[in-house]
């Protein structure tokens, strides 16, 4: 009789202890959320929404584009940091929030190289500063001229303070001796918006996002940052070509989680994030916004994250530039 019973209580001790391995889901088991950390319309919207549906597809449960705009970034990258590192909030890097704005902003609640779990860059893409087609000029020679001759006179809009399209005009006006003020706004899309309107003279945007409205010759192209022109734009100087390449840096758009993710999701993330691009459609949607594909390793968008932040660093000291 005891010999039975300490067989029913070892055996009752045994499906306690594996009960947690036998319950446990693989992942993904419920709805992902992708924070988008700008308003809708911009270049990080566009591509976040792009990949989302074929991801989720991917990876079995549906993924959910939540736009968390403010703060050129801040806002939703924050929010990204406090969530717990399931896999089940995961958000969409760029240059401004994980190096531009931490670099000029202080006070930015998170440190942008050690808070977050990188997992794959998908693109990057030109920038480029456009005009309205009232602005007096249209070309950068002429551009140059009038700014100079006309200092403060106009204002320029970009998605946000302390992100890379004010970040990066900023180094414009540094290095060309211009002054032209700056308008923030809580994403590229409101931006745009009030720029082809004629709200704001010109703005220095990620070129997915404005190129629609170049090619409807709503905007007028000046100069992009990019390693060679564009093609969609082969008039269009690279700040390069102008004497001012320090300033001749394209954005970044990619998926990180939270610290501490563990590996095996990342692993999974990542290697579904490449089948997505894969397919057909879903890559030629990306490079037709004027992006090019990246598609690295944990490891070197990891890298490739420092050694940003680390040159936005060393522009904001060397330029000393401070937050309006």
């Amino acid at each position: 009789m005891e010999r039975r019973i300490w067989i029913a209580a070892a055996c009752g001790a045994l499906a306690i202890a594996a009960a947690p391995a036998f319950g446990q889901q693989a992942y993904p088991n419920k709805v992902i959320r992708l924070l988008v950390p700008f308003a809708p319309g911009g270049t990080t919207d566009i591509v976040g929404r792009v990949i989302a549906e074929p991801l989720g597809k991917q990876l079995g449960q549906s993924v959910i584009v939540e736009n968390k705009a403010g703060g050129g970034g801040v806002v939703g990258a924050q929010e990204l940091v406090r969530a717990a590192p399931d896999g089940y909030t995961l958000g969409v890097a760029t240059v401004s929030t994980t190096a531009a704005n931490p670099a000029i902003n202080p006070k930015i609640p998170y440190n942008p190289t050690t808070d977050f779990t990188p997992i794959i860059n998908i693109a990057a893409t030109p920038n480029v500063i456009a005009v309205h087609p009232g602005f007096p000029a249209k070309d950068y020679k002429a551009f140059i001229a009038e700014l100079k001759k006309n200092p403060g006179k106009y204002s320029y809009a970009s998605s946000g303070t302390g992100g890379i399209g004010h970040l990066q005009m900023e180094l414009f006006k540094s290095m060309s001796g211009t002054f032209v003020t700056h308008i923030p706004y809580r994403g590229a899309g409101p931006a745009l918006n009030d720029t082809v309107a004629g709200q704001v003279p010109m703005i220095f945007d990620n070129l997915p996002s404005a190129l629609p409205f170049i090619k409807d010759g709503r905007l007028i192209p000046i100069v992009v940052a990019a390693p060679t022109r564009v093609a969609a734009l082969p008039n269009v100087p690279t700040f390069k070509e102008v004497g001012l390449e320090p300033v001749n840096r394209m954005a970044y758009y990619g998926i990180i989680g939270p610290k501490g993710l563990p590996k095996e999701v990342v692993d999974k993330i990542s290697a579904a994030v490449k089948q997505t691009v894969a397919m057909p459609d879903v890559g030629k949607r990306i490079q037709e916004t004027g992006s090019l594909l990246i598609l690295n390793t944990p490891a070197e968008f990891t890298q490739q994250i420092q050694a940003e932040y680390a040159v936005y660093k060393k522009v904001v000291e060397q330029q000393k530039l401070k937050l309006e």
